[in-house]
């Protein structure tokens, strides 16, 4: 999941608002991170996913935590660090790690369908662990029907129809993204955060240490062979770490600071219909009618929970904001 942690970020290092930066920034959120889907199937073709998804976050984690000291930001506290391990083990080794796993056997698209739950799965966390506000009756609605979108979509090809490992699949990628809105939570509700591009640093360092650790324990670091790794493996390597953590993450943390907050989170509506044509474009991924209507079901839901979200944002908040969606 191409989604760290979603904290506004703080006025510093402000790049002028043009039309032109805007709509580019929103080019490379929307596109650049429904991609990165398709870009892990490929990356995990000759890779060991688990060491692949570790590689990656501590690539990128190093790149940014050096490029956030450069740009002045203070060197992060014990506090900090504490605050980004527990954040960055739910969002990267929990979410992303989950999608890794079950892209062996799931259609990137249909991945991404799926993680597009996370808005729903934040609204039931936040109830009952974060503001413990009550949902509104169309909050529960969208609820109601995102999750029957959810059931939809357990039966159609590419999840479930085609045996048990479709399945567990299927379950790995409800499961992180039941993490990754765990770990956006916490990190709405830290105190004192660092500034946004440190604290992401931090958590894919964070994030990319425990992957590290569970691919040495479920053996993807004895199986890596480096020799053995096609050159599309490596090009999609590269972009996951380019494109999707470091671009991506950069425009929309930029386009937090010029458009509201629940503007720059409409890419979660985005993300997987690029998925599912890049999918079924540049793999052969299925398209199925059912699918479909699974997809415009849960979308739908995910509209109808965060235009309610945002209309109760209509006044600034001085605690951090969260944005919807994951970094894949």
């Amino acid at each position: 999941m191409s989604q760290p942690s979603l904290c506004a970020p703080r006025s510093t290092d402000r790049v002028e608002p043009t039309l032109t930066r805007i709509v580019l920034a929103f080019a490379a959120v929307y596109f650049i991170w429904g991609s990165t889907y398709l870009a892990i199937r490929f990356a995990i073709e000759t890779m060991p996913p688990l060491a692949m998804a570790a590689a990656r976050f501590l690539t990128a984690g190093t790149l940014l935590f050096a490029w956030a000291l450069s740009r002045g930001a203070p060197m992060p506290s014990g506090a900090h660090w504490r605050a980004a391990a527990i954040s960055g083990t739910l969002l990267l080794a929990g979410g992303n790690g989950a999608i890794v796993i079950a892209e062996q056997w799931v259609p990137s698209g249909l991945v991404a369908l799926l993680v597009a739950s996370v808005p729903l799965w934040m609204v039931i966390l936040d109830r009952f662990f974060g503001s413990r506000v009550k949902p509104t009756r169309r909050t529960v609605i969208g609820l109601t029907v995102g999750f029957s979108g959810v059931a939809l979509l357990a039966g159609s090809p590419g999840v479930g129809a085609g045996g048990s490992k479709e399945l567990l699949g299927a379950l790995f990628v409800m499961g992180g993204s039941l993490c990754w809105a765990a770990g956006s939570l916490h990190s709405r509700y830290i105190k004192d955060p660092p500034r946004p591009r440190m604290l992401v640093a931090m958590q894919m360092l964070s994030g990319g240490t425990v992957l590290s650790v569970l691919a040495a324990l479920t053996g993807d670091w004895a199986r890596l062979d480096i020799a053995s790794i096609s050159g599309r493996s490596w090009v999609a390597f590269g972009y996951l770490i380019l494109a999707g953590a470091l671009i991506g993450y950069a425009a929309y943390i930029w386009l937090l600071t010029v458009v509201p907050p629940a503007r720059a989170g409409t890419y979660a509506y985005v993300n997987p219909v690029v998925a599912m044509l890049l999918g079924w474009a540049f793999a052969g991924e299925p398209l199925a009618f059912r699918s479909l209507g699974a997809a415009a079901i849960i979308l739908g839901s995910v509209v109808v929970i965060t235009t309610e979200a945002s209309a109760k944002q209509s006044e600034p908040s001085s605690r951090n904001r969260l944005a919807v969606g994951t970094e894949h």
